[in-house]
């Protein structure tokens, strides 16, 4: 599954940096996030609890940033488990300051296994834009106060 799009964030892009890398304020943008540990540098350990139709449920896993060009740049892998199946993907998430405003682009790919696997491409595509779509506005929201 591919995922790629756009969001406009209301503040400068080195704002926008640095609370995509500060753990604890990162984790209450996270959507169903009950915990975000640091195990290493720009490594970390989540812990989520989704409730959206076939993917609901607890999931943990691990998120990595690698290839970092700070304030502009970086990847991020993810992978995640729960009852439900597994998820594994890769993507590039670029930072383009525009005024007042960070646009940030992301662009990667997914796959999923288990029974979530089941469910279709299309229903996955579906969630996983809701989830990124509550997670952008959760961090406008930070980003205002």
């Amino acid at each position: 599954m591919k995922l790629q799009g756009s969001y406009t964030l209301p503040a400068k892009r080195e704002a926008v940096w640095q609370l995509l890398n500060d753990p604890q304020r990162l984790a209450e943008c996270l959507p169903g996030c009950e915990q975000l540990e640091v195990v290493g540098v720009d490594h970390y350990r989540v812990r989520l609890k989704l409730g959206m139709a076939a993917i609901s449920g607890n999931y943990t896993g691990s998120v990595k940033l690698t290839e970092k060009k700070p304030p502009a740049w970086c990847r991020m892998s993810v992978e995640g488990q729960g009852a439900a199946g597994f998820v594994q993907g890769e993507a590039k998430i670029e930072l383009a300051g525009e005024g007042n405003q960070t646009v940030v682009r992301y662009a990667g790919e997914a796959s999923v296994g288990g029974l979530i696997a089941s469910v279709g491409n299309r229903m996955m595509e579906l969630a996983a834009r809701r989830i990124l779509e509550q997670f952008f506005a959760n961090l406008a929201s930070q980003l205002r106060t």
